[in-house]
């Protein structure tokens, strides 16, 4: 009997696979990190195969530890790192490259040249989105003009293009041997090559980018039966069935189906997506248009995002490369030794600010140091830094939408850290809310494939589900809370304008 749904949630940092019963409680769960290479400054790329790799390893280790198999599991979804770019051999499987991940800023010159002469926002009205190097596009078109043959290979159909969604599902499907290479709208809504309003690839964008058709995957729906595990899986016969890029499906995982209902996820970065409904909101103030989820043949629902690139990446580069802490949680104590940031102010600008910034040109800086400051203003310093850049993604969503959220849902691994959360709610002066399953994403995903196949019968089942765990609400006067937003961005404008001609 099919008694539980499985999510695979490959992330930036780690692939991990969950299981979860109908009331969308964890039942197991199970985790690998891969690595990380930086071969130049700002690369940032990943082992495809080491990621697939890893992925069977966590489907067969959730399965072990809930003494479950296949037969028990009624769909698969996946949820995934978005934008981050693989292209492999349709015949044998092997990448021409490895992944370019979403953080990776070496296609600016193609941004450059893309962006001549009307600016970043060329392709705005059609994809809702800035010609930025954030976006799988322009690392398409970086590994066609770099990687030796690839232009003539993807031309003569041999090679297929795919963000993680796609690879993992044509691997899942049977690679070679007839996978399916499909994607997602909210994955192909990330790609700059994407009509938001039709969801289909846009013949001019492909032109502008110089993209071959034959290499893009077929855009389908989040929630719809792709194709079923391969024999060669732990999942062997399972209905793949949900696919959301990974901020879109926190937003399903917090039940954020209305309009106006706000969510953010605090994890390598963070990211505030405010549900738009059936129409496409165009953002005049940093934010970007993208689907939210089609669920089948309904209509796609859209949202607005903002994108902020270094958040918990922050922690863990404070204690990989500074060594000012022992372990990512350890932040909260330290922190906790002073009573304010002691006038210190750090902006992880490390590639560039994002939302609502764009501003490739900008480098991290730590700045109102005085004698005075000691480690904990540093470590108090790094994690306001992820409250300031969330407060400004939410005075966009405010400029963009008339009217303020009353309240934010939020979910990743950052939520533990209740001096952060509640220094959240004093800024926006507003209640910061944590489920009871923290693990959004890949109950998001999860979701979308049980839709699928009627594990869960509507979305209000679904809604039923949400449970409030943590609530955090302001205390900071707000005369106090405008003072500490109003230095931040003194901070913020320092590292503007760092890259030119002298810096590379």
């Amino acid at each position: 009997m099919t008694t539980h749904v499985l999510a695979i949630d490959q992330g930036t940092t780690s692939t991990r696979a969950m299981i979860f019963s109908r009331d969308g409680s964890v039942v197991a769960s199970a985790q690998k990190e891969h690595r990380q290479f930086t071969p130049h400054p700002g690369w940032v790329e990943h082992d495809p195969l080491e990621i697939w790799d890893n992925t069977r390893a966590v489907i067969a280790e959730a399965l072990s530890a809930a003494s479950l198999t296949h037969r028990d599991i009624a769909a698969a979804g996946i949820t995934n790192q978005r934008e981050t770019t693989i292209i492999w051999s349709r015949v044998t499987g092997e990448p021409v490259y490895p992944a370019i991940v979403w953080q990776d800023t070496r296609s600016q010159d193609i941004v450059d040249r893309l962006a001549q002469p009307d600016g970043v926002d060329r392709f705005r009205s059609t994809t809702g989105l800035p010609l930025a190097t954030y976006f799988a596009g322009t690392k398409i078109a970086w590994i066609l003009e770099n990687v030796e043959s690839a232009r003539a290979r993807a031309e003569a159909g041999e090679l297929l293009f795919g963000t993680i969604d796609t690879w993992l599902l044509w691997n899942l499907t049977g690679g070679v041997d007839g996978g399916m290479h499909v994607t997602d709208v909210t994955n192909a809504s990330r790609t700059l090559l994407m009509d938001l309003e039709t969801l289909e690839w846009a013949p001019e964008l492909l032109a502008a980018f110089d993209v071959p058709r034959a290499l893009l995957p077929t855009i389908q729906s989040s929630s719809q039966v792709y194709g079923h595990a391969s024999p060669r899986t732990m999942l062997d016969g399972v209905p793949i069935a949900g696919i959301l890029g990974d901020q879109q499906a926190a937003t399903f995982g917090q039940a954020a189906f209305d309009v106006g209902d706000t969510k953010c996820t605090y994890g390598t970065g963070n990211f505030v997506l405010v549900t738009t409904g059936e129409r496409v909101v165009r953002s005049s103030h940093g934010l970007i248009s993208t689907v939210g989820y089609k669920l089948g043949d309904a209509p796609a629902v859209y949202a607005l995002e903002g994108s902020v690139a270094v958040t918990g990446s922050l922690v863990q580069w404070l204690r990989d490369n500074l060594g000012a802490i022992t372990s990512a949680p350890d932040i909260e104590r330290v922190a906790a030794t002073v009573a304010d940031n002691g006038g210190v102010y750090f902006v992880p600008a490390f590639s560039g600010l994002f939302a609502p910034y764009w501003r490739p040109d900008a480098r991290g800086a730590l700045v109102g140091l005085t004698h005075f400051a000691n480690r904990g203003h540093l470590a108090r310093a790094v994690l306001e830094a992820t409250a300031y850049q969330t407060a400004d993604v939410l005075e966009a969503v405010a400029a963009d939408v008339g009217t303020r959220p009353s309240g934010l849902r939020v979910d990743g691994g950052m939520t533990a850290n209740g001096l952060l959360m509640q220094f959240q709610a004093d800024l926006l002066g507003i209640d910061v809310v944590r489920p009871r399953v923290p693990e959004t994403t890949a109950l998001g995903a999860a979701y979308a494939a049980g839709l699928a196949v009627g594990y869960w019968g509507s979305l209000d089942e679904v809604r039923a589900n949400w449970r409030e765990a943590e609530r955090w609400s302001p205390t900071m006067r707000r005369d106090e809370a405008e003072r500490l937003l109003r230095n931040w961005r003194k901070a913020v404008d320092k590292t503007l304008g760092w890259v030119d001609e002298d810096v590379r």
